[in-house]
């Protein structure tokens, strides 16, 4: 957006260090579930395994989070689910499909700024290399 013919300034701060640090947690973790299973189960599978090594490595996560949605005067409970919260600072949305599109780039973004987190990834379990499968998200 500009003002006047001007460019807008976006300032960015840097993703702080720990939550780089989880997101690295969260990615070694989805390799060594990816490794262990492989493509063609259900996310629900994918999920609960994932939680298990996140767990392991002794960091907080939460699944199927209820994320309200806020609209003038009211308030949807149960508008969205996010798939995984890390330490509350890292988004997760898993999928088992068959290719990533878009939408799925425009929902985690979604999610991302009405809980006002800064880092997320998707991570579609269902392809034979799990690095071609990841999409990490910044807002």
């Amino acid at each position: 957006m500009s003002i006047k013919g001007k460019p807008e300034e976006i300032d960015f701060d840097p993703i702080p260090e720990k939550t780089e640090m989880v997101g690295k947690c969260i990615l070694n973790s989805a390799f060594k579930v990816h490794s262990a299973l492989g493509p063609g189960l259900l996310e629900s599978t994918y999920e609960a395994c994932l939680a298990y090594e996140i767990l392991e490595n002794q960091l907080q996560v939460q699944t199927q989070v209820a994320l309200p949605i806020s609209y003038q005067k009211i308030t949807i409970e149960l508008g969205y689910r996010i798939d995984m919260l890390v330490e509350n600072c890292v988004i997760v949305e898993l999928k088992a499909v068959e290719r990533l599109i878009p939408l799925y780039e425009a929902q985690l973004l979604t999610y991302m700024k009405l809980s006002n987190i800064r880092l997320g990834y998707i991570l579609n379990f269902n392809t034979t290399r799990l690095k071609n499968g990841i999409r990490r998200m910044v807002r």
